[in-house]
């Protein structure tokens, strides 16, 4: 128009821009009114629900896409759309009655079918070769004496076996009992529905000794300092080679971002690889995902080096200050979730290292009310 007092040209502003929303705020609006026509509708009832749906759908993306990055799947399907809501809690509870086309079932395998066949147990037999100028007097009361230890022996066997099944503690599969050669206690076992196995090891982290494991995983700072305790002892027993490897790494990469998790060689130590995560602070923006995130980086990292079993001491609740009770759920949680995302995993066995009575109170109530269907 003219400058004559005329009116000027404006652009139209849609309701989705002026709310800072991706999906269409007059769409909604519609939707609401052929949906309940006899009622009043508010005008911020349009932009509430394109905002909470937009939230929703970017949710279910994020997790669907990271299912299909687990797969190695350059796409989502709705397979990855399936596992993404079953594997979150709310997600589930919210989309219980949904059925996703093409998105097959969840995997519910009992673990026994996957179990490997197990032989009758081996019986302990002492081989006695009498000297050939033994009389036969002689002969019958070494036999004699013999048999009295291999009673002996068997009565002690189901002693320590009655004694086994009664602890609330200990699986019942488990059959290791730590000594002081050993340096720790089995305390109690869970099998998931793949069959990979949940140990609960009373040691520490750094004392691998006893039991065979492939990777170890060292919670530290962007820094990969050893300054803390499992630092230190890993520093201690790795020795110069595997310092260095830190140095080089640290060198190459930079810094390691939050949620992140690299890897360097065990060198002196048991295990074959160390893996180093940073594992967020309590309290600190998305800390219980990026917990999740850590766990799940680090268990990637395991499956890229084909290891069959790795030790976790508890993540999160030491200086990054998370609530052991919190941190234990969102770990096992994590971790059962890996294992229905990945289906292929090479990690059988996986230990969770702790040596205060609380965290292992706190990890034993948890493992018991982990569901493996």
């Amino acid at each position: 128009m003219s400058s004559r007092g005329g009116k000027k040209k404006t652009t139209k502003t849609s309701r989705s821009t002026k709310a800072g929303v991706i999906f269409p705020v007059g769409r909604m609006l519609r939707y609401i009114k052929k949906g309940l026509p006899k009622y009043r509708i508010g005008v911020g009832a349009p932009v509430y629900m394109a905002a909470v749906l937009e939230y929703l759908t970017a949710e279910i993306l994020e997790l669907a896409g990271n299912a299909a990055r687990d797969n190695k799947k350059g796409r989502v399907t709705p397979r990855h759309i399936l596992l993404a809501i079953a594997n979150d809690e709310e997600l589930n509870q919210l989309l219980k009655g949904v059925t996703i086309a093409a998105g097959g079932v969840l995997p519910n395998i009992h673990p026994e079918l996957l179990a490997k066949k197990r032989g009758s147990k081996a019986k302990l037999e002492a081989v006695i070769t009498p000297p050939p100028a033994v009389k036969k007097s002689k002969m019958s009361a070494t036999k004699k004496s013999a048999s009295k230890k291999t009673a002996a022996g068997k009565k002690t066997a189901m002693r320590s076996k009655k004694q086994g099944e009664g602890s609330k503690a200990a699986s019942a599969d488990s059959t290791t009992e730590g000594t002081s050669t050993d340096g720790f206690t089995v305390l109690s076992t869970k099998s998931l529905f793949l069959g990979q196995r949940l140990n609960l090891i009373h040691s520490e982290v750094s004392n691998l000794a006893g039991f065979d494991v492939e990777g170890v995983i060292n919670p530290t700072n962007a820094d990969i300092d050893l300054k803390d305790d499992l630092g230190g002892a890993l520093e201690k027993k790795g020795g110069k080679e595997f310092v260095d490897a830190i140095l080089e790494l640290r060198k190459k990469n930079g810094p390691l971002e939050v949620a992140g998790a690299v890897l360097t060689s065990g060198y002196g130590l048991p295990a074959k690889f160390v893996i180093h995560c940073n594992s967020p602070s309590w309290g600190s923006d998305k800390c219980e995902e990026l917990l999740d995130k850590t766990v799940k980086n680090c268990l990637a990292l395991a499956d890229e080096k084909k290891l069959k079993s790795v030790a976790f001491p508890s993540i999160g609740s030491g200086r990054n200050g998370f609530p052991k009770q919190t941190a234990a759920q969102l770990i096992l949680k994590a971790i059962s979730s890996y294992f229905v995302a990945t289906m292929s995993s090479s990690i059988k066995t996986v230990y969770f290292v702790l040596f205060d009575s609380e965290s292992i109170g706190i990890y034993v109530q948890e493992m018991a009310k982990l569901d493996t269907n």
